[in-house]
C-alpha cells in the first residue's frame, strides 16, 4: 500500500483530503506543519507528499527542497489558495511534482496523485537495477581469495577513482572484461555506457567506423548516419578488449582520441568530442609486439598508464574450487537440477589441471558436468576425459612436495614465465639460464 502524506493546518482540508484518497485504496498520514511533517517522513515510508504552501512554521515551497534533498524518491504536491507563477516555477525548481490551487485539487487531486506514484514506482525500479547492477558489477563479486587476485582487485579498487587509461594483462579468460567492468561501476562515470567492443572480432575494414561512426554516404553501404562507439561511451567508458589485434592506422587514430580527446567520423572532416575513459586488455606481450612493428609504442605508453595483470588460474589453485561450486549452481539452477555437491576426487581432479582457457574453460566443462549429472553429486567420471587423464597421470607419480628444491624452483620459473608475459625467451634472460633448459623444465614440470 502506497503511504500519503498530507500536510495542511486547516483540519477539514485534511480530513477531506484524506477521506477522497483513502477511497482509492492508499494509506494517509496527516501532519498540521512544518515540524510534524518532517518527524512523519522519518517515521514512515512516504510516496507522495500534498502540502500546503503557507503553514504555521514555514513555507511549503521550502519545505519540498528540504524534502527532495533527504527523501529524493518522494513526490511533492504543493497546494495554494492564491495562486501564482513566482511561486510556481519555485516550486518546480525546488523538486516539486506539481503545483494547483485550492478549488481546483477535489477534481485534480486523483489523476495528479496516480501520476506521480506513477513516476515514484519508476524511480524505485530505477534504483533496484542499479543496486543491482552495483551488486553484480562490484569487486565483491570478483571470486577468489588467493593473493594473487586480491592484489589485482587492490589495485583495480585504486585506479577505479581515478581518470587514468588502464591496460589489463593476462591469458584469454582469465577475467579481463569483469575487472574492466568493476573498475567502472566503482568509478564517477558509473550512471553513464559501459561499452565493451572485441577488437579482433570486428574486420579491419568495418572497425574504424564502428569505433568512430560515420556520415551518410561515407562509402558503399552507408545508408545512413552511424554514431559509434565512442560517441555511445561519451561520459563513460569504453573498454577495448583484445587492442593488440588494432591496425596501425586505427591506432594512430585512437592515440588522438586519447591525447586530444576527439575523433573523425569516416567522411567527416569536422571532428566530434569525446571524454571517453579507455579501459584497454590484451592476451598478447605489447611490447614483443612493439619489437616487431606491430603495435606503436606511444600508444602503449599511452594506455599502460595503469598497468594491471590478471593471473592465470592455475597460479590461483586455491580458486578452483569456489568457481567450481559457484558454476555449479547457475548451472544447476538453469538445468533445473538439484546438484548440490562436488566430490573431493573431483575437486582435486579440477585442481590438477592447466586451465589454458582459465575461469572461461573451468565455466564450459562445469556446465556439461551439470548436464550430465544423474545425481545430487558431481563425480569424477564425468569430467572431461582430458582432465581424467591428467589426474590419473598425476596420482600414478610422486606428488612435489613444496618443501622439495624441484617444488620451489618449478614455482619460482611459473612466476617469472608470468612475469615475462609468457615470454620464453625474456624469462630465460630473467632466469640466467639457457634457452633450451628452460624448455627442458617447462616439459618435465608440465608448465605451459
Amino acid at each position: 500500500m502506497r503511504n500519503i502524506l498530507i500536510i495542511d493546518d486547516e483540519e477539514k482540508l485534511r480530513n477531506l483530503l484524506t477521506k477522497i484518497i483513502s477511497y482509492e485504496g492508499f494509506k494517509v498520514i496527516q501532519a498540521s506543519s512544518c515540524k510534524t511533517a518532517l518527524k512523519s517522513l522519518e517515521q514512515f515510508e512516504v510516496d507522495v507528499v500534498i502540502c500546503d504552501v503557507k503553514l504555521p512554521d514555514g513555507n511549503g515551497v521550502e519545505l519540498s527542497k528540504m524534502i527532495k534533498n533527504t527523501y529524493p524518491l518522494v513526490e511533492i504536491i504543493l497546494l495554494t489558495a492564491y495562486g501564482n507563477i513566482p511561486d510556481g516555477v519555485q516550486a518546480i525548481k525546488n523538486g516539486a511534482f506539481d503545483y494547483i490551487t485550492k478549488g481546483d485539487d477535489n477534481n485534480k487531486i486523483i489523476p495528479l496523485l496516480y501520476r506521480a506514484i506513477e513516476k515514484v514506482e519508476l524511480a524505485k525500479r530505477v534504483q533496484h537495477l542499479e543496486r543491482q547492477l552495483d551488486k553484480q558489477y562490484s569487486f565483491d563479486s570478483i571470486i577468489g581469495k588467493s593473493k594473487l587476485i586480491q592484489n589485482a582487485i587492490d589495485l583495480a579498487r585504486k585506479v577505479a577513482e581515478s581518470e587514468a587509461t588502464v591496460l589489463l594483462t593476462g591469458e584469454t579468460g582469465t577475467g579481463k572484461e569483469v575487472f574492466a567492468q568493476a573498475i567502472h561501476q566503482a568509478s564517477s562515470r558509473r550512471s553513464r555506457n559501459f561499452v565493451a567492443v572485441n577488437c579482433s572480432a570486428i574486420s579491419r575494414e568495418l572497425l574504424e567506423s564502428e569505433f568512430f561512426g560515420h556520415t551518410a554516404g561515407a562509402f558503399s553501404g552507408a545508408i545512413k548516419e552511424h554514431k559509434g562507439l565512442f560517441f555511445e561511451a561519451n561520459n563513460g567508458t569504453i573498454f577495448l578488449d583484445e587492442i593488440g589485434e588494432l591496425a596501425l592506422d586505427l591506432q594512430a587514430k585512437l592515440l588522438r582520441v586519447i591525447e586530444n580527446g576527439e575523433f573523425f567520423k569516416v567522411g567527416e572532416s569536422k571532428p566530434t568530442k569525446a571524454n571517453v575513459r579507455i579501459i584497454a586488455a590484451s592476451n598478447r606481450d605489447l611490447q614483443k609486439e612493439i619489437e616487431t612493428g606491430n603495435f606503436r609504442e606511444d600508444l602503449f605508453y599511452r594506455i599502460a598508464a595503469f598497468q594491471i595483470n590478471l593471473p592465470a588460474l592455475r597460479e590461483r589453485v586455491i580458486d578452483i574450487e569456489m568457481f567450481a561450486n559457484h558454476f555449479m549452481q547457475i548451472f544447476s539452477a538453469k538445468a533445473n537440477k538439484k546438484v548440490f555437491k562436488i566430490s573431493d576426487e573431483c575437486i582435486n581432479a579440477l585442481k590438477r589441471h592447466q586451465w589454458k582457457g582459465n575461469i572461461r574453460e573451468l565455466r564450459n566443462v562445469m556446465e556439461r558436468f551439470v548436464i550430465l549429472a544423474e545425481s545430487s553429486e558431481l563425480t569424477a567420471d564425468l569430467l572431461p576425459l582430458e582432465i581424467q587423464r591428467t589426474s590419473k597421470s598425476f596420482s600414478k607419480n610422486k606428488p612435489i612436495s613444496t618443501f622439495e628444491l624441484a617444488s620451489a624452483e618449478k614455482i619460482h620459473i611459473q612466476k617469472v614465465l608470468n612475469y615475462a608475459n609468457g615470454n620464453k625467451t625474456k624469462t630465460a634472460e630473467l632466469l640466467g639460464i639457457a634457452l633450451t633448459t628452460l624448455y627442458r623444465k617447462l616439459s618435465e614440470y608440465n608448465i605451459n
